[in-house]
């Protein structure tokens, strides 16, 4: 039902493989792209989820970071150690310029691994079909919504289709940013669209940089679903005071945590209250400060923990 994309990042992986049990009973499957060159920290994100009885979807041939233009390692990596693993995919990323010869080759070295299409800018979507042929119906494909309008979708009517949307329709800098924001509809909407499932970017969105610039603010994202207003996903963005300088993370996170925790003692602020909100209830009674990584790892836990609450 719900495919979170994730970048093979640091604390991407780190929170795939902490929410790995949850991800496996609320049966939902995460796409990862492999972006790092080091693959240990996704092999151990695989492990975990193989023994939690999980499914994710690894992409062999990434767009972004040391393995776009030659996702070997990765397959090297599904060879050795998720060979007999039936829970671990292949994701095939179809771009815009790969023709059917290379998306039908790279299907056929990876056919044991029951490969997902990942639609990303492809644009042969009807002598992609053509090729799958009486496999179609077997088949499943993720479509990014930006890429893939419905006309391209219906090419793939009778498969396994997931619709990928970015919560985040325009980027902004953390200090640009309002208090809130209406995110997403398509955990509700996706049935309508004649999908099978539905995706997003979590709280990062489908931007991709290596690495961020200067915090000249501090925000903590986190999603949540308003009873009020029809189940609609909205997204809180909780920005430091202090936006004019690049010094002082902690400080700047003290100043947004502050502002998270003055919304839930309210009692108004209709976030669920898992395990990562209790992990910025403790942060803030240390006073705290764990780095913007885990930040961002424990809004993405979030997300997921109010998404499984819904469906649960």
């Amino acid at each position: 039902m719900y495919h979170p994309y994730l970048r093979g990042k640091q604390f991407e992986l780190i929170t795939a493989r902490e929410t790995a049990p949850l991800l496996a009973s609320a049966e939902f499957v995460p796409i990862i792209e492999p972006v790092r060159e080091a693959l240990n920290g996704l092999e151990r994100t695989l492990t975990e989820i193989c023994k939690a009885e999980g499914e994710a979807i690894v992409i062999v041939n990434p767009r972004h970071g040391d393995h776009a233009g030659d996702g070997a390692n990765i397959s090297a990596l599904l060879e050795k150690s998720f060979e007999d693993k039936d829970g671990i995919k292949a994701g095939i990323l179809l771009k815009e310029d790969m023709t059917l010869d290379q998306v039908s080759a790279c299907y056929e070295a990876h056919e044991k691994y029951a490969p997902t299409f990942v639609h990303a800018g492809f644009s042969e979507a009807k002598a992609l079909a053509d090729f799958l042929g009486d496999a179609l119906s077997n088949s499943r494909h993720v479509f990014f919504e930006k890429h893939c309008g419905k006309l391209y979708r219906k090419h793939f009517d009778g498969s396994s289709r997931v619709l990928l949307r970015d919560g985040f329709r325009t980027r902004a800098r953390n200090a640009d940013y309002p208090s809130v924001e209406e995110f997403s509809d398509l955990h509700l909407t996706y049935p309508d669209e004649g999908m099978n499932g539905f995706g997003d970017f979590l709280i990062v969105g489908d931007d991709y940089s290596e690495t961020g610039g200067p915090a000249y603010a501090v925000a903590i994202h986190l999603t949540f679903i308003d009873p009020d207003k029809e189940d609609v996903m909205y997204i809180y963005h909780f920005v430091s005071t202090t936006k004019d300088t690049p010094t002082d993370p902690a400080g700047k996170f003290a100043q947004a945590l502050g502002k998270l925790i003055a919304k839930l003692d309210s009692g108004g602020s209709k976030l669920f209250e898992g395990a990562a909100i209790q992990e910025f209830r403790e942060l803030h009674a240390k006073g705290h400060f764990p780095g913007l990584g885990t930040v961002k790892k424990l809004s993405m836990k979030h997300h997921i923990e109010t998404l499984a609450n819904f469906f649960g």
